[in-house]
């Protein structure tokens, strides 16, 4: 937005080593990336350039514009970023707000709030294109009640084959057929509810401290995990939370009987925060699972 950089452009013009070709698209020839690198060829009275041609549409050269600006060379500003996001949620408003970030450089955040002041919104749109090409709809909860409607309609049928048809994880099948058998919400809210007489949790048995323990000594040996700050963090955050089983007995000895209920209540949402994070984590690890 700012202009060609002619400082950056005398750095490029007296570098002795060859450049990187500059990306053009094929159909317009306008330069994708590598501006720069342009004017300093012209610069040195250069008759020729390398050059790699893109071939696509105008709105997919100038995300790969952006894309190529925010990993080398003269970094893009902040206000070129947003200027490129609001951009491309006007040429691609199906994309994901987290797969538009990846693209600018920019915070899921920051595009949320540029989506949201946006007065181009399509108001059709019911799904949107992920970073990893997966489409994901804007109410997940509408895939979660179609694979409880059928549930109910074909019990018999495995969770793959549902999984399947609705466009989910057979793990999130799962998790809804299993609130299907409790009688709970299959969309899973996991919004407080008002204080009752009786707050619990319908949760299996405990894993046995000696199991816990086996897997934090498995996740510190592991390097991918120790050795980087915010693995440290994780196996920080793990162990505060691996309540073991006389921790367990100590802390329920220290609850006075008329903090019984809000004590109740704190630790069953916890466990349905929990309970979210595991589901988050199968589907992830469903999703590099090859189909069976």
């Amino acid at each position: 937005m700012a202009g060609e950089d002619s400082a950056h452009i005398e750095t490029l013009a007296e570098t002795d080593d060859p450049l990187p070709p500059i990306l053009v698209h094929r159909d317009t020839m306008s330069v994708i990336d590598g501006n720069h690198r342009l004017s300093a060829a012209r610069r040195n009275q250069e008759d020729t350039i390398d050059v790699v041609f893109f071939e696509g549409t105008i709105e997919d050269a100038f995300v790969l514009a952006v894309r190529s600006n925010i990993t080398h060379g003269l970094p893009l500003s902040l206000a070129d970023r947003r200027a490129a996001a609001e951009r491309i949620l006007k040429s691609h408003p199906d994309w994901s707000d987290r797969y538009v970030a990846n693209c600018t450089g920019l915070a899921a955040k920051t595009v949320r709030g540029l989506r949201e002041r946006s007065t181009e919104q399509d108001p059709q749109l019911e799904a949107r294109l992920g970073r990893d090409g997966r489409r994901r709809p804007l109410d997940p909860g509408s895939l979660r009640r179609r694979a409880a409607a059928l549930i109910v309609e074909r019990p018999n049928a495995s969770l793959r084959e549902i999984a399947k048809e609705v466009g989910i994880s057979p793990t999130t099948v799962g998790d809804v057929r299993e609130r299907l058998r409790r009688g709970t919400d299959p969309v899973g809210r996991t919004t407080a509810a008002p204080l009752s007489r009786k707050v619990g949790v319908n949760s299996p048995n405990p894993m046995p401290d000696r199991d816990i323990t086996n897997l934090l000594a498995s996740l510190r040996r592991d390097p991918t995990v120790r050795m980087t700050r915010t693995g440290r963090m994780l196996l920080g955050w793990l162990q505060r939370h691996a309540l073991r089983c006389e921790e367990h007995q100590r802390l329920l000895e220290a609850v006075p009987d008329h903090c019984l209920e809000p004590i109740a209540l704190f630790a069953g949402r916890l466990a349905e925060r929990w309970a979210l994070i595991a589901s988050d984590l199968n589907e992830r690890l469903e999703q590099h699972q090859p189909e069976g």
